[in-house]
């Protein structure tokens, strides 16, 4: 399962990613709209930022933009950078490959086999799903 704290960001960026290139929204417009914390919205929103995902802009009209089009913002890559490696099995993740403590063999394993292919189906879903995709055809990824 992905954390809530993955689930705040997602919605999050979708918000920003619904009122288009250049438009902003307060924090607290995010945080009544998607029914989030607003101290954790606050947390995550700087995280996102930090990591070039969005912009903050001070004033009246201030708030926080979408930097990136949408069609470039990838599910997985939101993802990662909030809960770390998709893979459910250490020794099939990308960014943090470790072999598996009990494992004799990584080609005979029988763990390995079945949970690769979950783990390319995952990847091939998240890696490939944009903000932009599930705004406009949710009803495609079902």
């Amino acid at each position: 399962m992905i954390s809530q704290k993955a689930r705040y960001a997602l919605r999050a960026l979708l918000a920003l990613a619904r009122v288009g290139p250049g438009k902003t929204l307060m924090t607290s417009e995010i945080a009544t709209e998607q029914k989030i914390p607003k101290k954790f919205l606050e947390q995550i929103l700087l995280q996102l930022k930090g990591n070039g995902l969005v912009r903050s802009h001070r004033g009246r009209t201030g708030g926080y933009e979408l930097i990136r089009p949408a069609e470039e913002v990838m599910f997985g890559e939101v993802l990662r950078l909030i809960d770390g490696p998709i893979a459910l099995l250490p020794c099939l993740s990308i960014v943090a490959y470790r072999r598996c403590e009990d494992c004799r063999s990584e080609e005979n394993c029988e763990l390995r086999h079945v949970f690769s292919r979950v783990a390319l189906a995952s990847r091939d879903v998240l890696d490939k799903t944009s903000l932009a995709t599930a705004l406009a055809a949710p009803e495609l990824l079902a």
